[in-house]
């Protein structure tokens, strides 16, 4: 059974279009995002518990409208249906094979970031036909041992009910993760997960539990295996910088992403500058949307 019908309202800065649109997937609505361009069309899926606009960074770098972009939420987050179950990484895949099939896209490239990268290596895996290369944004194989402390404070703000939306967007800047980066991309990302409440008070649209049965989900699969079977291009992109206050490692270390990266048919390994969730927005998108462009088109250099 899908969450609440009523669509809770989502909180975009003044001047801002959410540019959002629903399809109906059998029982399940998801919420989208779709940006114009050319082809192929590029389908980026996000983090664990992020929402479709993690992308606007790197569509705002150049992305779109070199190509056409496709960001879902992915049940369970943002303004998508929060199903009670359904949260295994094939359950994702499902949905998003259907959008695809409601978008008529026979083919795409497929990238993600973080949960979203493994989302688009298990799609390749499973659905070689539907997907012609794959992006994997800063997720390998094996994580920084410590990787749940790591993520803890971004997990913890999806069972806290502040104030206001200005607390909580002030909360959200002043968190270690966003280390002190701060534009109108970032603030979007983090306006668009906002349901306001009649009282004015703010939480986040994604559902905690969701995001727990779908962290089980990531941990039933042997990686090493998918990895195996993927015979598409890869791009794999690694963010270098600390996830957190100073001293603090990042998410996936070097020597983990790299190994992934060999571990792959044909891959293509590049650093980034920012961390986890810098690498997306600012200069750091700039970069990424330079080697994404650059792979789409097949001119990446080794």
């Amino acid at each position: 059974m899908t969450g609440n019908p009523a669509i809770p309202r989502a909180v975009v800065p003044i001047g801002q279009s959410l540019d959002g649109r629903f399809a109906e997937l059998d029982s399940l609505r998801i919420h989208y995002l779709e940006f114009a361009g050319g082809d192929p069309a590029i389908v980026l899926l996000h983090g664990l518990s992020a929402n479709a606009s993690e992308f606007r960074g790197l569509v705002g770098a150049g992305l779109s409208p070199r190509f056409r972009v496709i960001s879902p939420d992915l049940r369970g987050r943002g303004r998508s249906d929060k199903p009670t179950c359904g949260y295994s990484m094939s359950d994702h895949a499902e949905d998003v094979i259907a959008l695809l099939d409601c978008l008529e896209l026979d083919e795409v490239v497929m990238g993600g970031h973080s949960f979203g990268g493994l989302l688009a290596i298990f799609m390749a895996a499973n659905y070689p036909e539907r997907i012609s290369r794959v992006i994997v944004i800063d997720a390998a194989i094996e994580m920084h041992p410590q990787v749940r402390e790591l993520i803890k404070p971004s997990l913890d703000r999806l069972r806290q009910v502040l104030p206001s939306v200005n607390e909580y967007m002030s909360q959200m800047q002043r968190a270690p993760h966003v280390a002190g980066f701060w534009d109108g991309a970032i603030e979007g990302y983090f306006r668009a997960e906002i349901q306001e409440n009649a009282d004015g008070t703010a939480q986040s649209l994604t559902s905690a539990e969701a995001i727990a049965l779908a962290l089980e989900g990531v941990q039933n699969e042997h990686w090493a295996e998918l990895v195996a079977r993927v015979k598409q291009p890869v791009l794999l992109l690694n963010a270098v910088g600390e996830y957190g206050p100073p001293g603090s490692p990042p998410v996936v270390p070097a020597e983990h992403a790299s190994a992934t990266a060999r571990a792959f048919a044909d891959c293509k390994y590049v650093k980034i500058p920012g961390n986890h969730l810098t690498m997306v927005f600012g200069e750091s998108a700039v970069l990424v949307q330079r080697e994404i462009a650059a792979f789409v088109s097949g001119n990446a250099k080794r």
